[in-house]
Protein backbone atom coordinates (compact mmCIF):
# COMPACT_ATOMS: atom_id res chain seq x y z
CA UNK A 1 0.00 0.00 0.00
CA UNK A 2 0.93 3.65 -0.70
CA UNK A 3 0.61 6.23 1.52
CA UNK A 4 -2.84 7.56 0.94
CA UNK A 5 -4.07 3.95 1.03
CA UNK A 6 -2.08 3.26 4.69
CA UNK A 7 -4.16 6.55 5.21
CA UNK A 8 -7.43 5.18 4.52
CA UNK A 9 -7.26 1.88 6.59
CA UNK A 10 -5.69 3.75 9.44
CA UNK A 11 -8.80 5.97 8.60
CA UNK A 12 -11.51 3.41 9.28
CA UNK A 13 -9.80 2.05 12.60
CA UNK A 14 -10.32 6.05 13.72
CA UNK A 15 -14.11 5.28 12.98
CA UNK A 16 -14.46 2.00 14.90
CA UNK A 17 -16.35 3.60 17.45
CA UNK A 18 -18.74 5.34 15.20
CA UNK A 19 -18.89 2.20 13.34
CA UNK A 20 -20.06 0.09 16.01
CA UNK A 21 -22.75 2.73 17.69
CA UNK A 22 -24.26 2.84 13.94
CA UNK A 23 -24.46 -1.00 14.23
CA UNK A 24 -26.26 -1.03 17.53
CA UNK A 25 -28.69 2.05 16.46
CA UNK A 26 -29.72 -0.57 13.71
CA UNK A 27 -30.15 -3.26 15.87
CA UNK A 28 -32.17 -1.79 18.00
CA UNK A 29 -34.65 -1.46 15.36
CA UNK A 30 -36.74 -4.50 14.90
CA UNK A 31 -37.13 -4.35 11.42
CA UNK A 32 -38.84 -7.40 10.57
CA UNK A 33 -41.01 -7.57 7.45
CA UNK A 34 -43.42 -5.01 7.55
CA UNK A 35 -41.50 -3.50 10.64
CA UNK A 36 -38.53 -1.81 8.54
CA UNK A 37 -39.68 2.01 8.73
CA UNK A 38 -37.41 2.33 11.89
CA UNK A 39 -34.46 0.77 10.20
CA UNK A 40 -34.82 2.72 6.86
CA UNK A 41 -34.89 5.47 9.41
CA UNK A 42 -31.81 5.10 10.94
CA UNK A 43 -30.17 4.86 7.46
CA UNK A 44 -31.51 7.48 6.31
CA UNK A 45 -29.77 9.70 8.76
CA UNK A 46 -27.09 8.14 8.90
CA UNK A 47 -26.66 8.68 4.89
CA UNK A 48 -27.75 12.28 5.15
CA UNK A 49 -24.67 12.68 8.15
CA UNK A 50 -22.33 11.69 5.98
CA UNK A 51 -23.18 14.18 3.29
CA UNK A 52 -24.89 12.15 1.37
CA UNK A 53 -28.63 13.13 -0.24
CA UNK A 54 -30.80 9.76 0.57
CA UNK A 55 -33.11 8.55 -2.25
CA UNK A 56 -36.26 6.52 -1.68
CA UNK A 57 -36.92 4.03 -4.42
CA UNK A 58 -40.06 3.15 -3.92
CA UNK A 59 -41.62 -0.83 -4.30
CA UNK A 60 -44.90 -0.13 -5.98
CA UNK A 61 -43.85 1.92 -8.96
CA UNK A 62 -45.44 0.69 -12.50
CA UNK A 63 -42.18 -0.04 -13.19
CA UNK A 64 -41.39 -2.10 -10.47
CA UNK A 65 -44.65 -4.04 -11.02
CA UNK A 66 -43.80 -4.64 -14.73
CA UNK A 67 -40.33 -6.09 -14.48
CA UNK A 68 -39.88 -9.07 -14.76
CA UNK A 69 -37.61 -9.83 -11.88
CA UNK A 70 -40.35 -8.51 -9.37
CA UNK A 71 -41.69 -10.97 -6.90
CA UNK A 72 -45.36 -10.59 -6.50
CA UNK A 73 -46.09 -10.58 -2.81
CA UNK A 74 -49.95 -11.64 -0.54
CA UNK A 75 -49.08 -8.75 1.66
CA UNK A 76 -49.17 -5.03 0.16
CA UNK A 77 -46.29 -3.21 -1.64
CA UNK A 78 -47.83 0.40 -0.97
CA UNK A 79 -45.64 2.61 0.27
CA UNK A 80 -42.60 0.60 0.62
CA UNK A 81 -39.20 1.71 -0.32
CA UNK A 82 -35.64 0.86 -0.21
CA UNK A 83 -32.65 4.19 0.37
CA UNK A 84 -29.87 4.46 -2.12
CA UNK A 85 -27.69 8.05 -1.98
CA UNK A 86 -24.24 8.10 -4.15
CA UNK A 87 -21.17 10.27 -3.74
CA UNK A 88 -20.17 12.02 -6.43
CA UNK A 89 -17.30 11.58 -8.46
CA UNK A 90 -14.41 14.22 -7.28
CA UNK A 91 -12.71 13.50 -10.83
CA UNK A 92 -13.20 11.83 -13.79
CA UNK A 93 -11.39 8.53 -14.83
CA UNK A 94 -12.42 5.70 -12.32
CA UNK A 95 -14.90 2.84 -12.21
CA UNK A 96 -18.09 3.15 -9.82
CA UNK A 97 -19.07 1.27 -7.35
CA UNK A 98 -22.15 0.38 -5.47
CA UNK A 99 -22.40 -1.45 -1.47
CA UNK A 100 -25.44 -2.63 -0.83
CA UNK A 101 -26.84 -4.21 2.51
CA UNK A 102 -30.46 -5.40 3.36
CA UNK A 103 -31.76 -3.62 6.57
CA UNK A 104 -34.53 -6.53 6.93
CA UNK A 105 -34.25 -9.62 9.52
CA UNK A 106 -36.19 -12.26 10.25
CA UNK A 107 -37.63 -13.00 13.04
CA UNK A 108 -36.51 -13.25 16.66
CA UNK A 109 -39.46 -15.92 17.60
CA UNK A 110 -38.42 -18.15 19.42
CA UNK A 111 -37.52 -14.99 21.47
CA UNK A 112 -37.18 -17.38 24.93
CA UNK A 113 -34.19 -19.28 23.45
CA UNK A 114 -32.24 -15.92 23.61
CA UNK A 115 -29.86 -15.34 26.23
CA UNK A 116 -31.04 -11.57 26.08
CA UNK A 117 -33.25 -9.39 24.61
CA UNK A 118 -32.67 -9.63 20.80
CA UNK A 119 -32.83 -5.86 19.94
CA UNK A 120 -31.01 -4.64 22.68
CA UNK A 121 -27.50 -4.60 21.15
CA UNK A 122 -24.24 -5.73 23.54
CA UNK A 123 -20.91 -5.45 22.63
CA UNK A 124 -19.07 -8.85 24.66
CA UNK A 125 -15.88 -10.70 24.34
CA UNK A 126 -15.25 -8.80 20.80
CA UNK A 127 -18.74 -10.00 19.40
CA UNK A 128 -21.82 -7.57 18.87
CA UNK A 129 -24.88 -9.45 19.85
CA UNK A 130 -28.30 -8.70 18.82
CA UNK A 131 -30.74 -10.07 16.26
CA UNK A 132 -29.58 -8.78 12.97
CA UNK A 133 -26.20 -8.00 14.27
CA UNK A 134 -24.84 -10.44 11.65
CA UNK A 135 -27.42 -10.95 9.22
CA UNK A 136 -26.41 -7.94 8.55
CA UNK A 137 -26.64 -4.91 10.04
CA UNK A 138 -22.85 -5.11 10.94
CA UNK A 139 -21.90 -5.60 7.36
CA UNK A 140 -23.81 -2.33 6.63
CA UNK A 141 -21.96 -0.69 9.15
CA UNK A 142 -18.66 -1.57 7.60
CA UNK A 143 -19.54 -0.76 4.11
CA UNK A 144 -20.96 2.69 5.07
CA UNK A 145 -17.62 3.77 6.99
CA UNK A 146 -15.39 2.46 4.01
CA UNK A 147 -16.68 4.78 1.91
CA UNK A 148 -16.84 7.86 5.44
CA UNK A 149 -13.18 6.71 5.74
CA UNK A 150 -11.91 8.37 2.14
CA UNK A 151 -13.37 11.43 3.84
CA UNK A 152 -11.73 11.26 7.14
CA UNK A 153 -8.59 10.42 5.39
CA UNK A 154 -9.14 13.97 3.48
CA UNK A 155 -9.16 12.02 0.13
CA UNK A 156 -11.40 12.00 -3.00
CA UNK A 157 -12.42 9.31 -5.39
CA UNK A 158 -12.67 9.69 -9.38
CA UNK A 159 -15.87 7.77 -9.64
CA UNK A 160 -19.04 7.56 -7.87
CA UNK A 161 -19.98 5.32 -5.01
CA UNK A 162 -23.90 4.44 -4.23
CA UNK A 163 -24.72 3.03 -0.74
CA UNK A 164 -27.87 1.49 -0.60
CA UNK A 165 -29.74 0.03 1.93
CA UNK A 166 -32.69 -2.12 1.33
CA UNK A 167 -35.06 -4.40 2.08
CA UNK A 168 -37.23 -7.75 1.75
CA UNK A 169 -33.88 -9.55 0.84
CA UNK A 170 -34.71 -12.18 3.11
CA UNK A 171 -38.46 -12.79 1.14
CA UNK A 172 -38.50 -11.30 -2.58
CA UNK A 173 -35.23 -9.11 -3.51
CA UNK A 174 -37.85 -6.37 -4.27
CA UNK A 175 -35.66 -3.86 -2.45
CA UNK A 176 -32.50 -4.03 -4.40
CA UNK A 177 -34.62 -3.80 -7.50
CA UNK A 178 -36.52 -0.99 -6.60
CA UNK A 179 -32.94 0.57 -6.31
CA UNK A 180 -31.68 -0.45 -10.08
CA UNK A 181 -35.32 0.18 -11.15
CA UNK A 182 -34.88 3.75 -9.96
CA UNK A 183 -31.52 3.93 -12.22
CA UNK A 184 -28.80 3.33 -9.47
CA UNK A 185 -26.34 0.95 -11.66
CA UNK A 186 -22.67 1.02 -11.72
CA UNK A 187 -19.58 -0.74 -12.78
CA UNK A 188 -19.10 -3.12 -9.58
CA UNK A 189 -21.13 -3.79 -6.90
CA UNK A 190 -20.04 -5.48 -3.17
CA UNK A 191 -22.37 -7.26 -0.36
CA UNK A 192 -21.00 -7.45 3.01
CA UNK A 193 -22.80 -10.64 3.60
CA UNK A 194 -21.81 -12.63 6.67
CA UNK A 195 -20.18 -15.31 4.55
CA UNK A 196 -16.73 -14.35 5.80
CA UNK A 197 -13.88 -13.20 3.84
CA UNK A 198 -14.69 -15.21 0.68
CA UNK A 199 -15.88 -14.08 -3.20
CA UNK A 200 -18.90 -15.48 -4.00
CA UNK A 201 -19.11 -16.69 -7.41
CA UNK A 202 -22.37 -18.94 -7.63
CA UNK A 203 -25.50 -19.19 -5.87
CA UNK A 204 -28.65 -20.89 -6.12
CA UNK A 205 -32.12 -19.98 -7.28
CA UNK A 206 -34.82 -20.08 -4.42
CA UNK A 207 -38.47 -19.96 -4.60
CA UNK A 208 -41.10 -19.89 -2.43
CA UNK A 209 -44.58 -21.36 -2.57
CA UNK A 210 -47.61 -22.52 -0.46
CA UNK A 211 -49.77 -25.94 -0.85
CA UNK A 212 -53.27 -25.56 0.06
CA UNK A 213 -55.51 -28.55 0.39
CA UNK A 214 -59.29 -29.71 1.87
CA UNK A 215 -60.37 -32.66 3.91
CA UNK A 216 -63.39 -34.02 5.55
CA UNK A 217 -64.54 -32.84 8.73
CA UNK A 218 -65.63 -35.16 11.07
CA UNK A 219 -66.09 -35.58 14.78
CA UNK A 220 -63.60 -37.85 16.31
CA UNK A 221 -65.98 -40.83 16.89
CA UNK A 222 -66.77 -40.91 13.22
CA UNK A 223 -62.38 -40.27 12.33
CA UNK A 224 -62.08 -42.92 10.05
CA UNK A 225 -65.00 -41.78 8.02
CA UNK A 226 -63.31 -38.29 7.42
CA UNK A 227 -59.94 -36.92 5.51
CA UNK A 228 -57.76 -35.62 7.92
CA UNK A 229 -56.06 -32.39 5.80
CA UNK A 230 -52.95 -32.43 8.47
CA UNK A 231 -51.97 -36.11 7.86
CA UNK A 232 -52.70 -35.31 3.68
CA UNK A 233 -50.20 -32.61 4.19
CA UNK A 234 -47.57 -35.00 5.19
CA UNK A 235 -47.82 -37.14 2.25
CA UNK A 236 -47.50 -34.34 -0.20
CA UNK A 237 -44.35 -33.44 2.02
CA UNK A 238 -42.91 -36.95 1.34
CA UNK A 239 -43.26 -36.68 -2.91
CA UNK A 240 -41.77 -32.82 -2.56
CA UNK A 241 -38.45 -34.99 -0.72
CA UNK A 242 -38.59 -37.12 -3.61
CA UNK A 243 -38.16 -33.59 -5.93
CA UNK A 244 -35.84 -32.37 -3.55
CA UNK A 245 -33.64 -35.52 -4.39
CA UNK A 246 -34.18 -34.69 -8.47
CA UNK A 247 -32.69 -31.20 -8.04
CA UNK A 248 -29.43 -32.04 -6.84
CA UNK A 249 -29.00 -34.78 -9.47
CA UNK A 250 -27.41 -32.24 -11.36
CA UNK A 251 -25.10 -30.05 -9.21
CA UNK A 252 -22.21 -28.89 -11.12
CA UNK A 253 -18.73 -29.00 -10.31
CA UNK A 254 -18.97 -25.54 -8.10
CA UNK A 255 -21.52 -27.78 -5.64
CA UNK A 256 -20.19 -31.34 -6.19
CA UNK A 257 -18.91 -30.95 -2.62
CA UNK A 258 -22.29 -30.62 -1.31
CA UNK A 259 -24.88 -33.58 -0.88
CA UNK A 260 -27.78 -31.26 -0.93
CA UNK A 261 -27.60 -27.55 -1.97
CA UNK A 262 -30.96 -27.61 -3.67
CA UNK A 263 -32.19 -27.75 -0.30
CA UNK A 264 -36.34 -27.90 0.74
CA UNK A 265 -37.42 -26.25 3.98
CA UNK A 266 -41.04 -26.74 5.00
CA UNK A 267 -41.33 -23.47 7.24
CA UNK A 268 -44.41 -23.15 7.81
CA UNK A 269 -47.72 -25.72 8.32
CA UNK A 270 -51.21 -24.22 9.52
CA UNK A 271 -54.69 -26.29 9.39
CA UNK A 272 -57.42 -27.61 11.68
CA UNK A 273 -59.57 -25.64 14.31
CA UNK A 274 -60.18 -27.63 17.17
CA UNK A 275 -58.48 -31.08 18.70
CA UNK A 276 -61.18 -33.54 18.63
CA UNK A 277 -62.27 -32.35 14.92
CA UNK A 278 -60.70 -33.91 12.09
CA UNK A 279 -59.18 -31.13 9.84
CA UNK A 280 -60.92 -29.93 6.90
CA UNK A 281 -58.39 -27.50 5.29
CA UNK A 282 -54.79 -27.33 5.79
CA UNK A 283 -51.96 -25.19 4.30
CA UNK A 284 -47.93 -25.49 4.38
CA UNK A 285 -45.27 -22.85 3.28
CA UNK A 286 -41.51 -24.22 1.66
CA UNK A 287 -38.73 -22.82 0.43
CA UNK A 288 -37.10 -25.22 -2.47
CA UNK A 289 -33.30 -24.24 -3.57
CA UNK A 290 -32.45 -25.07 -7.49
CA UNK A 291 -29.60 -24.74 -9.81
CA UNK A 292 -28.56 -21.96 -11.48
CA UNK A 293 -28.69 -23.40 -14.86
CA UNK A 294 -32.69 -24.14 -13.81
CA UNK A 295 -34.81 -21.30 -14.17
CA UNK A 296 -38.01 -20.06 -12.04
CA UNK A 297 -40.38 -21.14 -14.46
CA UNK A 298 -38.58 -24.29 -14.65
CA UNK A 299 -38.14 -25.35 -11.47
CA UNK A 300 -41.88 -24.22 -10.59
CA UNK A 301 -43.60 -26.50 -13.36
CA UNK A 302 -41.51 -29.38 -11.70
CA UNK A 303 -43.03 -28.66 -8.37
CA UNK A 304 -46.86 -28.81 -9.68
CA UNK A 305 -46.23 -31.40 -11.67
CA UNK A 306 -44.57 -33.10 -8.52
CA UNK A 307 -47.96 -32.46 -6.69
CA UNK A 308 -50.46 -33.52 -9.74
CA UNK A 309 -48.86 -36.61 -10.00
CA UNK A 310 -49.46 -37.53 -6.26
CA UNK A 311 -52.27 -36.49 -5.98
CA UNK A 312 -52.64 -39.26 -8.63
CA UNK A 313 -51.92 -41.71 -6.23
CA UNK A 314 -53.99 -40.69 -4.10
CA UNK A 315 -58.21 -41.70 -4.16
CA UNK A 316 -59.29 -38.25 -2.34
CA UNK A 317 -56.51 -36.02 -3.92
CA UNK A 318 -57.67 -37.37 -7.20
CA UNK A 319 -60.86 -35.99 -6.97
CA UNK A 320 -59.59 -32.50 -4.91
CA UNK A 321 -56.36 -31.66 -6.25
CA UNK A 322 -54.06 -29.67 -3.99
CA UNK A 323 -53.64 -26.03 -4.83
CA UNK A 324 -50.04 -24.57 -4.74
CA UNK A 325 -49.65 -20.31 -5.12
CA UNK A 326 -45.99 -19.10 -6.08
CA UNK A 327 -44.94 -15.99 -3.88
CA UNK A 328 -42.00 -13.91 -2.61
CA UNK A 329 -38.52 -15.39 -3.89
CA UNK A 330 -38.83 -16.55 -7.33
CA UNK A 331 -34.61 -15.76 -7.72
CA UNK A 332 -32.53 -17.27 -10.80
CA UNK A 333 -29.54 -18.92 -9.69
CA UNK A 334 -26.54 -17.90 -11.31
CA UNK A 335 -22.80 -18.62 -11.83
CA UNK A 336 -20.11 -15.66 -12.51
CA UNK A 337 -16.34 -15.83 -13.55
CA UNK A 338 -14.20 -15.71 -10.78
CA UNK A 339 -11.56 -13.89 -12.94
CA UNK A 340 -13.73 -10.71 -13.67
CA UNK A 341 -11.35 -7.72 -13.22
CA UNK A 342 -13.80 -6.58 -10.06
CA UNK A 343 -13.77 -9.58 -8.26
CA UNK A 344 -9.94 -10.13 -9.16
CA UNK A 345 -9.48 -6.86 -7.30
CA UNK A 346 -11.41 -7.34 -4.70
CA UNK A 347 -9.68 -10.77 -4.06
CA UNK A 348 -5.96 -8.91 -4.12
CA UNK A 349 -6.82 -5.78 -1.35
CA UNK A 350 -7.81 -8.79 0.54
CA UNK A 351 -4.58 -10.66 0.33
CA UNK A 352 -2.77 -7.82 0.71
CA UNK A 353 -4.38 -7.03 3.81
CA UNK A 354 -4.14 -10.16 5.32
CA UNK A 355 -1.05 -12.33 3.56
CA UNK A 356 -4.06 -15.13 2.38
CA UNK A 357 -6.15 -15.52 -0.74
CA UNK A 358 -9.55 -15.22 -0.29
CA UNK A 359 -11.51 -18.79 -0.97
CA UNK A 360 -14.76 -18.94 -3.83
CA UNK A 361 -17.79 -19.84 -2.18
CA UNK A 362 -20.75 -21.11 -3.90
CA UNK A 363 -23.69 -20.33 -2.02
CA UNK A 364 -26.80 -22.26 -1.02
CA UNK A 365 -29.00 -19.59 -0.34
CA UNK A 366 -29.97 -16.30 -2.25
CA UNK A 367 -28.71 -12.75 -2.03
CA UNK A 368 -29.59 -9.38 -3.99
CA UNK A 369 -26.85 -10.41 -5.88
CA UNK A 370 -29.37 -11.87 -8.28
CA UNK A 371 -30.41 -7.90 -9.43
CA UNK A 372 -27.21 -6.98 -9.92
CA UNK A 373 -25.74 -10.31 -12.00
CA UNK A 374 -29.77 -10.66 -13.94
CA UNK A 375 -30.40 -7.02 -14.76
CA UNK A 376 -27.56 -4.67 -14.09
CA UNK A 377 -23.97 -4.04 -15.50
CA UNK A 378 -22.28 -4.95 -11.99
CA UNK A 379 -19.34 -7.12 -11.66
CA UNK A 380 -20.82 -8.41 -8.48
CA UNK A 381 -20.05 -10.34 -5.30
CA UNK A 382 -20.19 -10.76 -1.63
CA UNK A 383 -17.28 -10.20 0.99
CA UNK A 384 -18.35 -9.82 4.52
CA UNK A 385 -17.78 -10.40 8.36
CA UNK A 386 -17.94 -13.18 10.19
CA UNK A 387 -21.39 -14.03 11.83
CA UNK A 388 -22.90 -16.72 14.17
CA UNK A 389 -26.16 -17.76 14.85
CA UNK A 390 -27.87 -15.82 11.96
CA UNK A 391 -31.24 -16.79 11.88
CA UNK A 392 -31.09 -18.29 15.24
CA UNK A 393 -31.54 -17.38 18.33
CA UNK A 394 -28.20 -15.52 20.05
CA UNK A 395 -26.93 -13.90 16.69
CA UNK A 396 -23.63 -12.15 16.69
CA UNK A 397 -21.10 -10.69 14.50
CA UNK A 398 -17.08 -10.48 15.08
CA UNK A 399 -16.53 -6.79 15.28
CA UNK A 400 -12.96 -7.17 14.22
CA UNK A 401 -14.00 -8.90 11.10
CA UNK A 402 -16.40 -6.24 10.53
CA UNK A 403 -13.40 -3.73 11.50
CA UNK A 404 -11.58 -5.30 8.26
CA UNK A 405 -14.36 -5.97 6.34
CA UNK A 406 -14.39 -1.90 6.15
CA UNK A 407 -10.78 -1.82 5.51
CA UNK A 408 -10.66 -3.98 2.46
CA UNK A 409 -13.95 -2.74 0.94
CA UNK A 410 -12.13 0.90 1.78
CA UNK A 411 -8.74 -0.43 -0.42
CA UNK A 412 -10.97 -1.73 -3.00
CA UNK A 413 -12.43 1.89 -3.54
CA UNK A 414 -9.13 3.34 -3.49
CA UNK A 415 -8.20 1.06 -6.31
CA UNK A 416 -11.29 0.55 -7.92
CA UNK A 417 -12.61 4.24 -8.28
CA UNK A 418 -9.13 5.86 -8.02
CA UNK A 419 -8.02 8.36 -5.47
CA UNK A 420 -8.07 11.84 -5.68
CA UNK A 421 -5.64 13.90 -3.41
Amino acid sequence: MDKKELALTEAVESLQEDMLDFTCRLVAQPSVLGEEDGALEVMEQEMASLGLDPVRAPMDSPEMAAHPGFAPTPWSQEGRYSLAATRPADAEGGKSVILNGHLDVVSEEPSDRWERDPYEPLIDGGWLHGRGAGDMKGGVAAMTYALKAVERAGLGLAAPVTLEGVIEEECTGNGALACLVAGFDADAALIPEPFGPIILTSQVGVMWFKVSLTGVAKHTLEASSGVNAIETCCYLMKALRELEKDFNQNKGEDYAHLDNPAHLNIGVIQGGDWPSTVPAMAEFHCRLGFMPDVSFEQASQAVRDCLAQAAQQDAWLRLNPPEVEFYGFRSQGHRVPRDQPALNLLGQCHEELSGEQAASYACTCTTDLRSFVAYGRAQATCFGPVAQNIHSPNERVNIDSMIYTAKVYALFLARWCGLVQ
